[in-house]
């Protein structure tokens, strides 16, 4: 399913639930951690199958997770083996992984799992910012810095889920992981494979012919990589006589949350896009953002590139945490309020060793920001600049995602430190 990550496909969605064949293989363990009341759970997806050269993109429908009205304090995913192993990144590619919510209907669910049609009976819900449809669409989600990024939010401040009063009726709440990885064993070109380098790929010959990209037109030849050109079970190009086993891979995932009650103070998740092309129609803003980029290299230059993208924020907030979306390569990122004012930079990690989490060469964090609640307001409408920065060098399907939490207001203790 390789649009989900772009444009919710519902077809496609379908199709890939009849791909994941393999056995569900959750496990679940749960306890209170002292003190603050915030509960913890641990889950395992269904297992994929992926061999050298490989790409997956796969979606699990209706994955594990908290039952009831709740708020979500973190949200952590990383990629293991069936024994439960850490996979490091040089094996395989933890391109991203996207968290997903939508809503189901209670009388068509029998129908939806047995004949894995969901052009009816569903219903997406995005987060709440900004790109136009459902272009990145996710609550949740990273790649390959996921194990070294933070998605801890301060208290009182939570994502609110399960409000009973905000499922449709007849509808229930749940959530889908659409995921990309790429075994890059035996890979030609390692770095080109993980970039979804075009030429390093073996693509079926009427590629170009049969393939649409994000305006829905057929993909330019021009279109030298990225998500398009890695598809589901398409496969990097190898070395000579490279052989290694098929494995089967999961996501394992830890969510904390805390049970609803008045104490909570809810947050908005927006994901800004550095490729965000802004129109105004009147008084209206458009959205066009195409999710990632190509850099290409100029000259012998030490100059960075850099990509700026100006969103306005319809409605703003009180800024409680943002970190950032990237590739190998990245400098850093940075947002900034309309008045030029730094509300956050996002710096990488890039690891030394060999071991998972710290694999050299890859970024493997991103950092993030959180500034003291309530010293950071975005106002209604406050056009928003993102810069993303690169080294010069050749990259296909680079990314400059920003994610900002705000509060629409602020508890009255915290109100009173600024009186």
């Amino acid at each position: 399913m390789r649009m989900a990550y772009l444009v919710l496909n519902v077809k496609e969605l379908g199709q890939a639930l009849v791909d994941v064949t393999s056995g569900y293989g959750t496990t679940y363990s749960n306890y209170l951690e002292p003190d603050n009341h915030i509960k913890s759970a641990t889950f395992v997806s269904e297992n994929f199958e992926i061999g050298p050269g490989k790409i997956a993109v796969k979606t699990f429908l209706d994955i594990e997770f908290p039952k009831g009205h709740i708020g979500v304090k973190s949200f952590d995913v990383e990629l293991v083996d069936e024994d439960g192993n850490s996979v490091p990144l040089y094996e395989t590619y933890f391109h991203h992984w996207f968290a997903i919510k939508y809503f189901e209907n209670i009388s068509m669910s029998t129908y939806i799992e047995q004949y894995h049609d969901l052009r009816n009976g569903i219903i997406f819900q995005r987060n709440q910012g900004t790109c136009q449809g459902y272009i990145l669409p996710h609550y949740w989600g990273l790649g390959s810095e996921s194990r070294g990024t933070s998605s801890n939010l301060p208290d009182p401040f939570v994502v609110e889920l399960g409000n009973p009063t905000q499922i449709p009726q007849g509808f229930k709440e749940k959530w889908l992981f659409n995921i990309m990885a790429i075994d890059t064993r035996g890979a030609l070109h390692r770095k080109g494979c993980t970039e979804c380098r075009c030429n390093l790929l073996n693509l079926p010959k009427n590629f170009y012919n049969v393939t649409t990209g994000i305006d829905g037109k057929p993909l330019s030849r021009n279109y030298k990589g990225g998500l398009f050109c890695c598809q589901d079970n398409l496969q990097c190009k190898l070395r000579k006589d490279f052989d290694a086993p098929k494995r089967k891979l999961s996501l394992r995932y830890k969510i904390r949350w805390v049970d609803w009650d008045e104490h909570q103070v809810p947050l908005k998740f927006y994901i800004l896009d550095a490729t965000d092309r802004v129109r105004l129609n009147g008084s209206t803003s458009i959205h066009d953002c195409q999710a990632e980029y190509t850099i290409p290299r100029i000259g012998d230059s030490d100059s960075p590139h850099v990509k700026k993208a100006n969103i306005p924020i319809e409605k703003g907030g009180y800024l409680i945490y943002s970190t950032s979306h990237m590739h190998t390569g990245v400098v850093n990122t940075t947002l900034y309020g309309q008045d030029g004012r730094v509300l956050c930079t996002s710096t990488p990690k890039y690891g030394t060793g060999k071991e998972a989490g710290n694999e050299k060469g890859y970024v493997v964090g991103m950092s993030g920001c959180y500034p003291k609640p309530g010293s950071i307001k975005i106002k209604n409408g406050e056009i928003l600049t993102l810069e993303s920065i690169y080294q010069n060098k050749f990259r296909a399907g680079a990314m400059g995602h920003f994610y900002i939490y705000l509060a629409e207001h602020l508890p009255n203790k915290i109100i009173n430190n600024f009186v």
